[in-house]
Parts: C-alpha cells; structure tokens; sequence
C-alpha cells in the first residue's frame, strides 16, 4: 500500500478547513434564525436558500476542499474530475437546503429532525464519497467498510444536531458556541472517511486527467468568498426581528396620535360657539 498523507502541510490545510466550518455554520445559524422569524412564505424560501449556500457549501463543501488540499499519496500526483467536484457541490448544498426544508417548514418536532438528519447525514456523506471518487490518480482506491460506516454515522448524528441547533438557537454567543461543535463534527466525518481510505500503486500513465487541486484553488477561492460576502451582506441589510418588532411599535404609536389627533380636530368643529340675542343684553 502507498504511503497516504492526510496533513501534507502540518496544520494549515485542517486548520482553515476548521475555520471555514466555523464560519459557514454561524452564517447558516444565522440564516435559520431570520427564517423561523420571516412574516412571508417568500422570505422564509429565500432564508433558507441562503442558509443551504452557507452550510452545505461554506461549512461542508468549501471545508471538505481546503481539507483535500492537505491530502497525497507518495509516488503519484493527484487530480480532480472538474464536473464531479462540482456535483459533490451541489449535493451538498442540495441536501442540506432538503433537511433545513423538513425541519423549518411546518411545526418543528423530534420526527421532522430525525428524518432531516438522516437524509442530511447520509447526503454529506455521498457528497465526500462522491469527491472522493472525482480523485485521478495511478492507484486503486479501496475502503475500510467499518470506517466507512463510521463516518456516516457521525455526518447523520452531526446533521442531526446541526438542523436541532436550527430549531432553538436564536441568541448570537449560543450560535457562536454551536458553530464551534458544528465545525468539529463536519471535520471529524471527513478526516473519518479519510482514514478509511488506503492506495495501492498501479503502473504511472503518461498523464492523469483532470485538474490538481491548487489549479482549482483560485476559482473554488473566488467563489467561496463571494458567497460569503452575500451571505454577509444579505444578513445585515435584512431588518432582525428585533427591528421588524419596533417598525410595528412605531407605526402603531404613529397611528395613535394621528387617530388622535383627528378625534381632537372633530371635537374643535363640532364645539357649540357663545350666542348672543339680537335685542341685546335682558336686565
């Protein structure tokens, strides 16, 4: 077996993946909050959209990349199937914004969140087998079946957690320290499903096709941010729910003076005047 390198970069490649989980999990926090508190169907749709974007490509997809940066098998180059990368992609996105789907829309209950999470979970975990096999590389690639199992087990109990934490979390230090958990978890299933993989050389071809991945790093870099930066900005020129209940206490305070102020107007007209009699003053 060839010899498999999961932290060709010591710390740096886990330690930004961390971050990325971190962060991608506060903006899908956030994000689920403002959809449990949206007045319309419309901004609860839009809501959700944004917090699928944030968790299942910032948290897991964007995470599970910059993980895979860190990753080499000695004695071959590795690269990657650009259109399988970019389904792994959109089936994480798609299957979290399914889970965020069944536990937000309608009345949350223990039933919704574990049917969330287990399609969430085992969701995830597709999207990181699917990526793992966009891998070209002049090897076999097997899996330790009960390492395999293990990582899915983690991605649905993390899930699971994960569309929980949808549910109650609303005060930012509570979705600060759940992003925290939320960040380990995402981690611990990939480098779980990491371990489980081992490499067995085979004869090098003249070329691997597909694109390493430090190719794809810019573009992958740009669209990571971006998405961010809308996240960031969708979150702060949306009112909170805190501005939405003192937008209505103003209009009511505002409607009752001018309520008011008509009533007084009304009873000025209608006052009967002093009326003094033609013939003059009676002694």
């Amino acid at each position: 077996m060839a010899d498999v390198h999961h932290f060709t970069h010591g710390l740096i490649t886990p330690g930004v993946a961390y971050a990325l989980s971190i962060l991608g999990s506060t903006l899908g926090l956030i994000c689920t909050a403002r959809m449990r508190t949206a007045t319309t169907g419309k901004q609860r749709f839009w809501w959700l959209v944004l917090a699928a974007w944030a968790l299942g490509g910032t948290a897991i997809w964007a995470m599970h990349f910059m993980a895979m940066l860190g990753f080499s098998v000695m004695g071959t180059q590795i690269r990657y199937d650009i259109p399988r990368t970019a389904l792994s992609a959109v089936v994480a996105i798609v299957v979290v914004g399914i889970g965020l789907f069944i536990v937000g829309f309608g009345r949350p209950n223990v039933g919704r969140i574990v049917v969330g999470g287990v399609f969430t979970g085992v969701g995830v975990a597709g999207m990181h087998y699917l990526g793992m096999f966009a891998m070209r590389l002049d090897g076999e690639v097997s899996y330790d079946t009960s390492l395999v199992a293990a990582s899915v087990i983690i991605a649905v109990v993390a899930a699971s957690v994960a569309l929980w934490f949808t549910v109650v979390l609303t005060r930012p230090l509570a979705i600060a320290g759940a992003a925290l958990v939320m960040g380990v978890a995402v981690c611990g299933m990939h480098y779980t499903g990491m371990a489980a993989m081992s490499v067995r050389l085979t004869e090098p071809t003249l070329s691997v096709g597909g694109a390493s991945a430090v190719n794809l790093l810019v573009p992958i870099g740009v669209l990571v941010l971006l998405v961010i930066g809308g996240l960031v900005f969708a979150i702060g020129a949306a009112p909170t729910a805190e501005d939405l209940a003192a937008r209505e206490y103003l209009d009511k305070v505002q409607a009752a003076r001018e309520q008011a102020a008509i009533g007084a107007q009304r009873a000025t007209v209608r006052r009967p005047t002093a009326f003094t009699p033609r013939g003059g003053n009676n002694n």
